[in-house]
């Protein structure tokens, strides 16, 4: 693949133009946490698994390995310098991509993220496991000790037979009823609709309009804490599109890609059926649909070849 001639010219042009290291300066920082907080201002469908995962390598290699993972429909690359475009000339988008997220610095504009950036869970442990081992145990200091102040005995308490009994108000028991559940627990179930779709891919965004009989084209549906890609309310169906390029994908990177959709599906199932909706994926291909349902027997049903995308 073309993209990893890119990748590998990327890294030699890290290596030469690195110079040793001055006995006067600091000592570098850890490149896996620098690799892990530069991961941390991208999208990550995945919760950021895949880049930590792949954190000690160097960051060329991470991003080949990573990318996709990424939230493609949030996430736009540009070529600003032209280099990978002289590097991969020909080369599919996927290749370009590759090319100017693995560049070893970071050139304002080359990687646009279209709105606020959540850390990923897993990016998140990692970061906060290096906070906790560097960081030094606190001091507390020493409770002052100060002199008890004499204090009167107190007074005898009254015997229980003095003592008059309260009048019964309501019988002993608590009574029956729903027991109150807090708004944290219980499930939006109502379906919200969203004026635009999330991330700005025109490619994605028309598969889901096109979507049968889509009861909100133009945008998302939030249900359960998700932003679905279409509901069909006459049946109560929500949708995902997924439009990657399966095909044209090789074995190693369609193995990577079914690891990473089959858990985000049967996750966003649960979400929906939790609500009483039935689930449906869209996808490119009927390579695509039979690989995700031989992954898992779950899956069978529920995915449909967009024929209308």
């Amino acid at each position: 693949m073309r993209f990893r001639a890119c990748i590998a010219l990327l890294l030699f042009v890290t290596a030469c133009a690195t110079s040793a290291p001055s006995p006067r300066k600091p000592a570098a920082r850890d490149p896996r946490l620098a690799n892990l907080q530069r991961a941390a201002t991208l999208p990550w469908t995945d919760g950021g698994r895949c880049a930590v995962r792949e954190a000690s390598e160097p960051w060329p290699v991470l991003a080949e390995r990573c990318f996709h993972a990424l939230d493609h429909d949030r996430i736009e690359f540009h070529d600003i310098t032209g280099r990978c475009a002289v590097a991969s000339a020909g080369a599919a988008a996927v290749g370009l991509g590759v090319c100017v997220l693995a560049a070893p610095e970071i050139v304002v504009g080359a990687v646009i993220v279209a709105g606020v950036v959540v850390v990923g869970f897993a990016i998140k442990e990692a970061l906060d496991t290096y906070a906790e081992k560097r960081g030094r145990p606190q001091v507390r200091p020493v409770p002052e000790t100060r002199p008890v102040p004499e204090t009167k005995p107190a007074p005898p308490k009254p015997s229980p037979k003095k003592r008059p009994k309260p009048e019964p108000k309501g019988p002993d028991f608590p009574p029956i009823g729903p027991v109150e559940v807090t708004e944290r627990d219980r499930p939006r179930c109502e379906p919200v609709p969203v004026p635009y779709h999330l991330g700005g891919n025109k490619l994605h965004d028309t598969c889901a309009d096109r979507i049968p009989n889509n009861s909100f084209p133009g945008g998302d549906v939030f249900v359960n804490g998700k932003n679905f890609d279409a509901l069909q309310l006459a049946t109560r169906t929500l949708w995902e599109v997924k439009t990657d390029n399966f095909d044209t994908y090789p074995p190693d990177l369609r193995r990577i890609v079914l690891e990473d959709q089959v858990p985000e599906l049967l996750h966003e199932r649960a979400l929906a059926l939790a609500c009483g909706f039935d689930f449906k994926v869209g996808v490119r291909s009927a390579a695509h649909k039979a690989a995700l349902e031989f992954a898992d027997p779950r899956l069978k049903g529920l995915i449909v070849v967009m024929n209308w995308c």
